[in-house]
């Protein structure tokens, strides 16, 4: 399965928003053995996915007429690929514990939550993509 590396701008930039709108089913998911208030984790990770999606976005955020701007947004959004390849693994361990706790759970809802696991995978290709092109595709 291949992601379009374009589809992350907005999958950061809704599930970024949605940490601060509804914080509280990621709250759910932080693994207790992490020091601190989930709800701090919850806050970082959007701040995270929304700081992502705007590097990934960069160069539709200013003027494609400067030249200033063509050059450092494309670094930034090459360096929005590092950035995004490695938000998706630090965030892996909070899927892994959902599928855990939800191991009780009616079937579909296993299976929705067993699914987010692979479906890491070609999120993390289409980031890495956007770091060895210096482009979204």
């Amino acid at each position: 399965m291949r992601f379009p590396s374009r589809g992350l701008v907005p999958l950061f930039a809704g599930a970024g928003i949605l940490h601060f709108v509804k914080p509280e089913p990621f709250d759910e998911i932080v693994p207790p053995e992490l020091p601190g208030s989930p709800r701090t984790y919850t806050y970082i990770s959007g701040a995270a996915e929304l700081a992502a999606a705007a590097m990934l976005a960069a160069p539709w955020l200013g003027p494609r007429s400067h030249a200033g701007h063509r050059r450092r947004s494309a670094k930034l959004q090459r360096a929005g690929g590092l950035f995004s390849a490695a938000l998706l693994a630090a965030v892996w361990p909070a899927n892994f514990y959902m599928a855990w706790q939800w191991r009780d759970q009616p079937l579909p809802k296993l299976a929705g939550a067993i699914a987010r696991l692979p479906l890491q995978l070609p999120l993390m290709n289409a980031a890495r993509r956007v770091y060895r092109k210096g482009r979204l595709d």
